[in-house]
């Protein structure tokens, strides 16, 4: 989501038929930490007692729902239930993970718009920050509806940190041809 990383992918000579296309995580971070911020700010808000329900609970907090277990859920609802502004950041982040469901960028163009308009009463300026992040990056969210261009994105970490490998063990080449058949044989089975 650089924009030095964008503007050279972009430039004709580099990658003309390239997609470009956010890595879920990346997106889903920015949401934790609009989430977090939710929490830093309940806190300083509340006083005495209720601040037992989210002092120490921040990774229950931002976990999903599925990874915990039933201990750690049980948990998570006793806190979410004592605190409405929680439980809603906490909905919406949940809610947010179905972005990634859609075939179709018309469908998740829907939803996306469904969803900030929930945020319209709630009061959580975070989650606006975040939604106005995601409008800015939308070509690179919508590229992900494509069933062509859903990768597996472990895949593409470790591809990436071949090259990264390769990259280093040429400092000093100055042959860019040379570390560009590097790369594209990186990945052949030994002979």
């Amino acid at each position: 989501m650089w924009k030095a990383f964008r503007a050279s992918t972009l430039k004709p000579d580099h990658a003309p038929k390239a997609a470009i296309l956010f890595d879920t995580c990346h997106i889903l971070r920015h949401l934790g930490e609009a989430l977090d911020t939710v929490r830093k700010r309940e806190y300083a808000r509340l006083s005495g007692e209720d601040r037992r329900f989210i002092k120490g609970h921040k990774d229950t907090l931002l976990s999903h729902r599925e990874n915990l277990t039933l201990d750690g859920r049980r948990a998570l609802n006793t806190w979410l239930a004592a605190n409405k502004r929680l439980d809603t950041a906490s909905l919406l982040k949940e809610s947010f993970g179905q972005l990634w469901d859609y075939q179709r960028e018309g469908w998740a163009r829907r939803f996306f718009e469904n969803w900030r308009a929930s945020l319209k009463w709630q009061r959580l300026t975070p989650y606006e920050q975040f939604a106005k992040m995601i409008e800015r990056h939308w070509d690179g969210i919508a590229a992900y509806c494509k069933p062509e261009n859903k990768v597996a994105l472990g895949f593409v970490e470790g591809l990436n940190n071949k090259i990264r490998v390769l990259q280093r063990r040429a400092y000093g080449l100055r042959d860019e041809e040379y570390l560009r058949l590097k790369i594209l044989t990186c990945m052949l089975p030994e002979i």
